[in-house]
């Protein structure tokens, strides 16, 4: 069994200053891979000082050098495609085909920042049109400073390289704390650095859990930003630490995203849509699409179709080819969606598929991928984010209903549009309360196009070049001619 008791520092392996250790867990077979250290706040200081170390010289470097660095992380990540997903299927419980897809688009960040970087030794120094004369005015782009990452156990390599991608390509050093509960993959992080020269200091990967990292960090006077991804409870928290020093932070936090399907769609294809929206990742995804809005006039032959599709798919081994769904990756998260599915009972929710419909595998932390219809609006499973491979679903009559209880919600992450009239699709997605809307797709999330929600889903956007903003600041020259 792997023993990550040690924290990468300085690009130096060194012992973790923490003494207490958590089990790293293979969510299907049930047992400890791995032990990782829950760190402690010293570890935080050290990797701040080697940060801050680091930043001078790093930031000093022109886009295009630090452009290439972001290259070789994604060559390193490919070099390591075999090993990389099938860590990833042990450690989280995704399956292969999904971890390679997860792989694919950490690839594509590093690469789409690479070229960000670039681009951002055109833009520095630019004049700013002024209507003032006499006066001259020039406006650069200087990193924030030492940043804090924190990422959680549902994408591990996706989620560290929106974060770290954007933050080394403006200049940053970093300091990044995986998840305890899927550290594994990222751990690969700090070996491609170390490979490919990466100046010391400027990645500094910390192991541990949120007291022993994740709330020093939250609070470590030296960080200059701090970008969280992972529930609404723990980002609170962390914007509350950064306000006491006027830290700046972004949050990718909770969702409850609708997909409308309405009666002008074919519910053969609509099924397929959905069940992308909602099942992958055995629907451990912020963005998951799990209030489903369909028009009454196809709402029994979608239900039909949707019900045919989740009893073929095949839960199992996620390393094997034929798996379609892996378990939940803790049993920690099982027990919270299986605490759901308690409160659809007691709320006499109907279900066209659930538990009784299927055996699950014997081992693994598997929960039956569920789906009730004709929920309450004011019912738990309908207002609060599951994390899990629940779908709940209501029948409207009109666009302007679907609408409205589209946008009755806290979140404001995702949502889904399906309609064959492309015109009526954009104007419903326009309507909806969403940082991103997918019209008559799966969910396609590109580097190029910004991530983030409104209300409760967070603060600020991650990818595109929102994303390369979020680790910059904004200065201007300003002198008389």
């Amino acid at each position: 069994m792997q023993l990550l008791d040690h924290q990468f520092i300085d690009n130096r392996w060194v012992p973790s200053r923490g003494e207490r250790r958590l089990a790293v867990m293979d969510p299907y077979r049930e047992e400890a891979i791995a032990e990782v250290t829950a760190g402690h706040p010293d570890d935080v200081d050290d990797a701040v000082a080697a940060a801050r170390r680091a930043l001078p010289a790093w930031r000093a470097l022109s886009g295009s050098q630090r452009a290439s660095y972001l290259e070789r992380f994604a060559e390193g990540l490919s070099r390591r495609r075999d090993e990389l997903t099938r860590l990833s299927s042990t450690n989280n419980g995704k399956v292969l085909a999904e971890a390679n897809i997860d792989l694919d688009d950490a690839i594509a960040c590093y690469r789409y920042y690479a070229g960000q970087a670039r681009e951002l030794d055109q833009r520095q120094g630019r004049l700013v049109e002024l209507e003032t004369s006499g006066v001259e005015a020039r406006c650069y782009h200087d990193p924030v400073g030492v940043v804090g990452l924190i990422t959680p156990w549902n994408f591990p390599l996706v989620t560290s390289a929106w974060k770290l991608a954007p933050a080394l390509a403006a200049g940053c050093t970093a300091v990044l704390k995986p998840s305890e509960v899927t550290p594994l993959p990222e751990r690969v992080l700090a070996e491609i650095a170390s490979e490919i020269g990466l100046p010391a200091g400027v990645l500094n990967l910390l192991f541990g859990d949120g007291a022993g990292i994740g709330a020093p960090l939250a609070a470590h006077p030296g960080i200059d930003k701090i970008s969280f991804t992972g529930s609404n409870r723990v980002g609170e928290a962390v914007m509350h630490a950064a306000a006491e020093r006027s830290a700046d932070v972004s949050l990718e936090l909770g969702g409850k995203s609708p997909i409308i399907v309405m009666e002008d769609a074919d519910p053969e294809q609509a099924a397929d849509w959905v069940m992308a929206g909602i099942y992958f990742n055995a629907g451990q995804i912020c963005s998951a699409t799990s209030r489903l809005l369909v028009h009454k006039a196809i709402a029994e032959s979608l239900y039909s179709a949707i019900g045919a599709r989740i009893d073929a798919l095949t839960l199992g081994d996620p390393l094997s080819e034929e798996t379609d769904m892996g378990p939940l990756t803790s049993v920690r998260q099982r027990e919270a969606v299986q605490g759901y599915l308690a409160v659809a009972k007691q709320e006499g929710l109907t279900a066209v598929r659930d538990a009784s419909h299927r055996r699950l595998p014997p081992q693994g932390y598997f929960v039956a991928p569920a789906l009730f219809r004709d929920v309450p609006c004011d019912s738990r499973l309908w207002r609060e984010e599951i994390f899990g491979p629940v779908l709940c679903a209501r029948s409207v009559g009109s666009e302007q209903e679907a609408i409205e209880l589209a946008n009755a919600s806290d979140f404001g992450l995702a949502a889904t549009v399906i309609s064959a009239d492309r015109e009526r699709a954009h104007r419903i997605g326009r309507a909806l309360q969403a940082g991103s809307v997918w019209i008559n797709s799966e969910q396609l999330v590109l580097p190029e196009t910004g991530w983030g929600g409104f209300k409760r889903s967070g603060i600020g956007r991650e990818l595109g070049p929102w994303g390369l903003a979020a680790y910059l600041a904004v200065k201007h020259l300003v002198e008389p001619t």
